[in-house]
């Protein structure tokens, strides 16, 4: 048996090595990262309907989040392993949360990415981003399959 150790590690710097390239090309380099999450949370948290929800799950744990979310978008953008957490059970039981929400979130993120994203390409590739993370939490968090199913539907 073979130790497949140094070709992982290779194939993984490698997948790293092609997201900073292609985050470079959009003008997005890890600097941006903190300045995405402050200022789209900074946003969140003085929204009238989002802050509300946000900070009733987050009460006294926002620096918590804050870096938690700086790990995540830069595992996302960077490829860097950074992020472990588990997006749909954090997200589980949270008050006040549900669907329309969700389209809210990403109506803000879009406007902050509008404030400060480095080019349209970069701002283009975080939405598509921010809209299948969206979609799976909303399927994840609210999908009944039997509201799908025509033998349940009754006229």
């Amino acid at each position: 048996m073979t130790d497949d150790a140094p070709d992982r590690l290779s194939h993984f710097a490698a997948i790293r090595a092609r997201a900073e390239a292609e985050m470079l090309a959009i003008g997005v380099t890890a600097a941006f990262i903190p300045l995405l999450v402050e200022t789209f949370y900074g946003r969140v948290r003085a929204h009238p309907e989002l802050g509300p929800v946000f900070d009733g799950r987050l009460q006294g744990r926002w620096p918590e989040h804050m870096a938690k979310m700086n790990r995540f978008w830069s595992a996302v953008a960077f490829k860097d392993g950074g992020y472990g957490g588990k997006p749909v059970m954090a997200h589980q039981g949270v008050q006040g949360m549900n669907p329309p929400l969700f389209q809210t979130w990403l109506g803000l993120f879009s406007a902050t990415l509008d404030d400060i994203a480095p080019s349209p390409e970069a701002k283009a590739w975080f939405m598509a981003t921010a809209e299948r993370i969206a979609k799976s939490l909303v399927l994840s968090l609210f999908y009944n399959p039997a509201d799908d199913d025509p033998g349940l539907k009754r006229a």
